[in-house]
């Protein structure tokens, strides 16, 4: 796989996937040309299944739509789907006060109280990202107030909803900081310089210093003591290890972007650690769910093979190898590459499985639902298509580099 042809036929894998499948099947399938908004409830052939409409899941097609417009091609049905999502989430996505609902019914009605913290992270990354598309001071402005709600429940993210009794078990969980790693860059261009510069260096030491414990040999935990202690509970030796490694992505753009060279080798580390710890040695594939201490994990769908793990997962080797030229990071990938796209790419009908079993064998028949929708694959397929395109050019200009002083 390291010769330039490979690279060369691979991004084309990729990028061809992409748009002749992937995209279409979201375009045709899941706008709601009644009442606006995504279904995501969708089969194998892409029949709707359920009319619910889920906020973060709406906000993620905004999110990528625009992205698609403003990265690859100014195609008008592409900002049309973007926009009239973005329409239907500002009428009806919110209680008035960018307060961000769960769920929705088809016309718009609240069904579940905006006790989820991600409604709001994908709301404020669907409206940042149109802002750039549109132009428009409104969708920049909802981007704003959202992402400044959002940092000011971080110590409580679920705020009156959250279920815990206080003062007993304060735990700490990973996936805000996660997430911010990726939302700061994607709206910085709304926000403060320094609140910018301050909330990157607060994740960047959540994530590596705090989250990723020496202890335990540099694995990363999903829940902790407030205090920043490991808790020996079900939830504090709780692993996902697919979670952990879209996280090192995420943190490798941040050394991009704060020009940190040691930052980056320590992600791809992780990375590779993560991996190691979380691959099924008996029938391939990255586990959903497992305990630090091995214990029995609590979740049932613990040994899953689900699909945003596994291209998440690619995403962040194929950086880790163009950044480094870790070798480690493209045998991995070539690993992962194949059992993904064996395993959930449907060879009858677009778009890919989303849940398979241990065995790697297909469990729901479904190409979207209440978790699944237009993100991981479409995302993961445009950064596999665009780092695999860049490594090829740098590999033509190395040769070419090469030829001259020959």
């Amino acid at each position: 796989m390291n010769g330039m042809s490979n690279f060369n036929m691979l991004a084309l894998q990729y990028k061809t996937e992409l748009f002749e499948n992937v995209i279409p099947f979201w375009l045709t399938h899941s706008q709601d040309k009644e009442f606006g908004g995504y279904f995501t409830c969708l089969d194998r052939r892409g029949d709707v299944f359920d009319t619910d409409k889920f906020v973060w899941l709406q906000g993620r097609q905004v999110w990528l739509f625009s992205m698609l417009y403003n990265k690859v091609e100014r195609r008008q049905e592409w900002l049309d789907c973007a926009i009239q999502g973005a329409e239907f989430l500002k009428k009806h996505g919110h209680d008035g006060n960018f307060n961000w609902y769960f769920s929705l019914t088809r016309e718009g009605k609240p069904l579940v109280e905006p006790y989820n913290i991600f409604s709001y992270t994908f709301a404020a990354m669907a409206f940042g990202q149109l802002s750039l598309a549109t132009g428009n001071r409104e969708y920049a402005d909802i981007a704003k107030r959202t992402f400044d709600i959002i940092l000011s429940r971080r110590d409580n993210p679920k705020g009156k909803w959250n279920k815990a009794h206080a003062g007993t078990r304060n735990l700490k969980s990973f996936s805000l900081p996660m997430i911010l790693c990726n939302l700061t860059l994607e709206i910085e261009h709304l926000v403060d310089k320094e609140i910018v510069e301050q909330t990157m260096e607060e994740c960047i030491h959540e994530v590596m210093e705090v989250f990723s414990r020496p202890e335990l040999d540099g694995l990363i935990v999903e829940n902790i003591n407030v205090d920043g202690s490991l808790s020996d509970t079900v939830e504090g030796r709780l692993v996902n290890p697919g979670h952990a490694i879209e996280a090192m992505w995420f943190i490798m753009d941040l050394g991009v972007r704060m020009n940190r060279r040691g930052l980056i080798d320590k992600a791809v580390e992780t990375t590779l650690k993560m991996l190691e710890y979380g691959w099924d040695k008996r029938h391939g594939g990255i586990f959903y769910f497992m305990d630090r201490k091995g214990f029995p994990p609590q979740q049932l769908e613990w040994d899953q093979k689900l699909w945003w793990v596994h291209v998440e997962t690619l995403i962040s080797l194929l950086k880790g190898y163009q950044l480094t030229g870790s070798g480690e990071s493209l045998q991995w990938f070539k690993k992962v590459h194949d059992y993904t796209w064996s395993r959930f790419k449907d060879p009858e009908y677009p778009e890919w499985w989303g849940y398979l079993n241990r065995q790697g064998e297909v469990l729901l028949d479904l190409k979207g639902g209440k978790w699944k929708g237009c993100f991981h694959v479409p995302r993961g397929l445009y950064q596999c298509w665009k780092i695999l395109e860049a490594i090829n050019t740098s590999d033509c200009k190395q040769e070419k580099e090469k030829a001259i002083h020959t």
